[in-house]
């Protein structure tokens, strides 16, 4: 599934009708006592993040994430009534939301029996830019950080296809978690078609995870080796977590409007044949970092390309199916000047990895909170970010063309550039969040264009080395 925004996904003129939580479930969620499981550390410093940003600056920023999809011929509203009701119960983070009291966040959680959803027939939307400025904006009051419910389900209805948009805050939701959905709300849907109830084992809870992962990230004090590698880390960044490292044209600190560039970066063959040269280094993320750490001694003449890399922290089988924000973060530092090849550049990558991938199971907020360090938030990102994400073993996936499935991001305001890659059954996907100035825009070209360059010449040596 490709990232993209609103406004790059197909939305098409139709009948709008949308499903929040009910007026009764909020009523009841009002009157709810405290549930003693505390919010992730992630969820805590993005909320903390869009507070302080409102508060401070005295600006709204919305940070939502979602999905699009089709659902061919005529749809049955009840039936996808039904279906996206019984995939909300699924997931209690749905139903659990944070209030602030004196500046502390306290968890709610709703019962699934007093959850249940509200359809509203919103109107025909002729006009598809029209359709497209009110979804946005729909989601960004609907699927606000500091609001509850945060998630909104939306449906274009049509005679012959219905696209369903799905949005919720970041803090209920990874990449991951809204690449699932098209499929489960399919299945759910199919079932409900044909009478049938769709058994299933229980996804495990996002809410009981944020405890667990809580508690094991609060047994270790600022003496503990993975402290000390963020320490040496961030000391080596002049006290700050890294940016891109390229020239981005920014004049001064603060927020600033952001862009998205979002292309197909290579097609199958590439893909499979650059995967095929990067595996014994690792894989496909060992040659992107290793391509991009390329990238940055040429442009910007660094000789230690610094970033920090997201993994996901579902590293039970327990949470595979749930919905939430399983990331964790580690920093690498590849020396340029020593690797100044692409083969080289992949062994300096793989090294790196291997020793710092047991730093994402500690939270980073909760190192920065032992380190002391007081990093004034400027964006909904603290750093800037190179992902990497192969997507075609996720269920579902061999439709998403044809249900012109979409996960949708909202780019709004920060000074940090996020690039991700998703490796999908057609190819390598390459979207990219980057501060709106020409600056920015030029060199995030070239750094398309190099990477396009890198990974065409490991695709010929490839074909050489078995011909």
């Amino acid at each position: 599934m490709r990232m993209t925004d609103i406004q790059r996904c197909e939305v098409r003129p139709g009948r709008l009708v949308e499903w929040t939580l009910s007026p009764a479930t909020v009523a009841t969620a009002a009157g709810l006592p405290e549930d003693s499981r505390p919010p992730a550390y992630v969820q805590e410093s993005h909320l903390r993040t869009v507070h302080s940003v409102r508060e401070d600056d005295g600006l709204f920023l919305p940070t939502w994430l979602g999905t699009a999809f089709d659902i061919p011929g005529r749809v049955d509203l009840d039936a996808l009534e039904d279906a996206l009701h019984s995939w909300t119960l699924r997931h209690e983070t749905l139903r659990s939301g944070f209030r602030w009291t004196g500046g502390e966040m306290h968890r709610f959680t709703v019962d699934a029996e007093a959850v249940s959803l509200h359809r509203e027939v919103v109107g025909n939307f002729p006009s598809a830019p029209v359709l497209v400025r009110y979804l946005q904006d729909r989601f960004d009051t609907a699927a606000y950080a500091l609001g509850w419910p945060n998630f909104i389900y939306t449906a274009v209805v049509r005679e012959d296809c219905t696209s369903v948009y799905m949005a919720f805050d970041h803090s209920n939701v990874d990449g991951y978690s809204i690449m699932r959905i098209p499929a489960e709300i399919h299945d759910l849907y199919a079932a409900r078609l044909g009478g049938r109830t769709l058994e299933r084992a229980p996804a495990s809870s996002y809410v009981d995870f944020c405890e667990i992962e809580r508690e094991e990230a609060d047994r270790i004090d600022d003496d503990h080796a993975i402290v000390a590698r963020w320490r040496e880390f961030i000391d080596r960044c002049d006290g700050q977590l890294p940016n891109f490292p390229v020239d981005l044209g920014l004049e001064a600190d603060g927020l600033q409007a952001q862009k998205l560039m979002c292309e197909m970066l290579v097609d199958a063959e590439a893909a499979a044949a650059f995967e095929a040269y990067c595996r014994p280094y690792g894989g496909s993320l060992v040659g992107v970092l290793a391509a991009t750490s390329l990238f940055v001694h040429e442009i910007a003449g660094q000789s230690v390309y610094r970033t920090v890399v997201p993994f996901h922290t579902r590293d039970r089988a327990q949470w595979s199916d749930s919905v939430g924000w399983f990331v964790g973060a580690v920093p690498i530092e590849i020396p340029v000047s020593a690797a100044p090849d692409f083969r080289s550049a992949l062994k300096a990558v793989r090294t790196e990895l291997r020793t710092n991938r047991p730093l994402a199971r500690i939270p980073l907020a909760r190192v920065l909170d032992l380190l002391g360090s007081d990093f004034r938030p400027t964006s909904p990102d603290l750093y800037s970010v190179v992902s990497f994400l192969d997507a075609r073993g996720i269920p579902g996936s061999a439709r998403w063309t044809d249900l012109k499935a979409y996960g949708l991001g909202r780019v709004t305001y920060g000074d940090k550039v996020y690039v991700w890659f998703n490796r999908l059954h057609e190819g390598v996907w390459f979207t990219c969040r980057y501060p709106d100035t020409e600056v920015a825009y030029k060199n995030m070209r070239l750094y398309v264009e190099r990477l396009r360059d890198i990974i065409a010449s490991t695709v010929s040596s490839s074909l050489r080395q078995f011909s």
